[in-house]
Order: structure tokens, then sequence, then C-alpha cells
């Protein structure tokens, strides 16, 4: 997302976690986005923040989505942004089997 206006990118990255741990997962998906939110404030320069999405496949949430969602302009339902990422889950699954 970015808003010319305010001079900010957001990077969203919305995933399924297959693992146990969320809080880890966030974790690395910040350190993953790290060098390239530097490389968009050079290139455009504006203001970048990575924010990670991470939730189970039996729908556990992290402590600190809400926190995330915050920062975003764009009011989303945690329910909302679950289904979305589990079906496009399921469509790259069903592309892949097949």
């Amino acid at each position: 997302m970015r808003e010319n206006e305010r001079r900010i990118c957001k990077l969203l990255d919305v995933v399924i976690s297959g693992g146990r741990n969320v809080i880890k997962e966030e974790g690395e998906k910040i350190l993953k986005y790290k060098d390239f939110t530097k490389e968009i404030q050079s290139m455009w320069n504006v203001k970048t923040k990575a924010i990670p999405i991470t939730t189970e496949a039996t729908g556990t949430i992290s402590k600190s989505l809400r926190q995330y969602l915050s920062n975003i302009t764009v009011k989303h339902k945690i329910k909302e942004l679950h289904k979305t990422a589990t079906l496009g889950t399921a469509h790259i699954l069903r592309e892949v089997l097949m």
C-alpha cells in the first residue's frame, strides 16, 4: 500500500502458518523484509514499514495482530483476512496438485 500524499509505503504479508509458533513466524517475516524496506525507502524516498499478518490454519492469531491492523488505513476484519488467506492457499494447492 502506498500513500503518496503522506509519503508512506506499507508492505503487507498475509500468510497462514503451518507451524505452531505464530509469533516466531511474524519475527521471521519482519527480518525477511528488512532489506527490502530499506531499498524501497532509498528508491522512492518514502517511509516504509513491513506489516506481517500471520494466522494458523486453526484460526490462532498473535496478540500483536490488532496492533498491526491498526497501522493500515483500510479497516479489515480478522475473520475476513483469515478466510482470504485460507482460500488463497487452497487455490495454490489445487493448482500444484492437479
